[in-house]
């Protein structure tokens, strides 16, 4: 079996030198990529001894040579990102730590390797905030918070328009990725709800101040779709301001990685297709991608330790639209003050006190008692009568 092995790992490497594709490589050989590319990266050690098996458990060897670790750096790192991973510093150290790879360098050396070999990708830059208090919405276990954005519209081979749902919770960085061929009501509605079904019903659901979610603005007060829907389970939806999509930083940040890994890279030609590769997307991201923010874990892993019970949909079939008016809930939306001193729901005009001018104030509109209260810095300062 060891000769065989070894044969395998030899004849791999060659093939791939002659000008072979991996992919083709290790579907003919029976192997992942994973496979392949370990292998590569230690025939590119210059070990003559590269191709046979070698103990896993860690030694220091300090006559390895830098040349020796850029390799290996280089190799994992167009490994990750061929097989459509994360390929940051501390993603290319973990994978190296999983194949066994030593010496093992630290993130500084990994991203001093990744700058001179230009492997690195530029960001656009995050938002950098004015210095106002902001009352962000925060979540400490699975469900307390989802971020919801649609994306489109977005067209298939043969002209197929359709659109995105991506939700994120923010505790685990779990996705559900739902497509849809209009915004409408009902498609709004069993969007959600599908998604809802495999990540949980959370507690606060955040989205922008599209008019699928809310409404419409002739009818300010008419409470939307996903405002219906969402208090009709206890769940409180979380407008932010308007014309700061930054707010919904996750799942904006989530989207370009979906464009970047699911769109750019899938044949997709029909609408059956686009469902199957937008779920298979969902279960990669969710089952292998890892982030710092969660100590190296992947969204399941992050789940799985929180031992955190999920709240899901009572029944499979989403509830038909038109949706009854809920007499009971709460939702929420965040506005900037500026210098006209209004507050703006959803089109309608409320007078803003003083003290809010120029800061970000939360307003909270409760179905019970028919009012919109005003909260600055988590301290009410004004309320209106609001009928519904």
């Amino acid at each position: 079996m060891g000769d065989r092995a070894e044969w395998d790992r030899r004849r791999a490497v060659e093939r791939f030198m002659e000008g072979e594709t991996p992919t083709a490589i290790c579907t003919s050989l029976g192997y992942s990529t994973r496979w392949f590319y370990k292998w590569l990266s230690r025939f590119r050690t210059g070990d003559a001894a590269w191709f046979q098996e070698v103990s896993r458990r860690p030694q220091r060897s300090p006559q390895r040579t830098q040349l020796e670790v850029e390799h290996a750096v280089g190799v994992v790192r167009r490994s990750l990102y061929e097989e459509g991973r994360f390929y940051g510093a501390q993603a290319i150290r973990w994978e190296m730590e999983e194949l066994g790879i030593d010496p093992l360098p630290s993130l500084r050396t990994i991203n001093r390797i990744l700058s001179r070999a230009d492997l690195t990708q530029r960001r656009t830059g995050p938002y950098k905030p004015k210095g106002k208090k902001y009352p962000r919405l925060t979540a400490h276990r699975p469900g307390d918070a989802h971020q919801a954005d649609f994306v489109g519209p977005l067209y298939l081979r043969g002209g197929l328009r359709y659109y995105g749902l991506n939700s994120v919770d923010l505790a685990t960085g779990r996705c559900a990725t739902e497509p849809i061929l209009s915004k409408s009501a009902q498609t709004t509605v069993d969007a959600f709800w599908a998604s809802w079904i495999r990540l949980g019903m959370p507690l606060h659901q955040q989205v922008d101040n599209e008019m699928s979610f809310y409404g419409s603005p002739r009818h300010p007060r008419g409470m939307g779709p996903l405002i219906r829907l969402s208090l009709m389970f206890g769940i409180e939806v979380w407008f932010i301001p308007m014309g700061e999509p930054w707010r919904n930083g996750v799942v904006e940040k989530f989207n370009h990685h979906w464009e970047d890994r699911f769109l750019r890279r899938m044949e997709i030609a029909s609408e059956t297709d686009l469902r199957t590769q937008s779920l298979a997307f969902e279960e990669r991201h969710n089952g292998r991608y890892r982030y710092s923010k969660l100590g190296g874990k992947t969204p399941l892993e992050a789940l799985r330790a929180s031992r955190h019970e999920l709240r899901f949909p009572p029944e499979y079939r989403a509830p038909r639209h038109p949706l009854p008016k809920p007499e009971t809930g709460r939702y929420h939306l965040i506005r900037f003050v500026r210098s006209e001193g209004q507050l703006n729901v959803f089109g309608e005009m409320f007078p803003a006190p003083p003290e809010a001018l120029y800061e970000y104030v939360r307003l909270t509109i409760d179905v019970d008692d028919k009012r919109l209260h005003v909260f600055l810095d988590g301290k009410q300062i004004d309320e209106h009568r609001y009928d519904l």
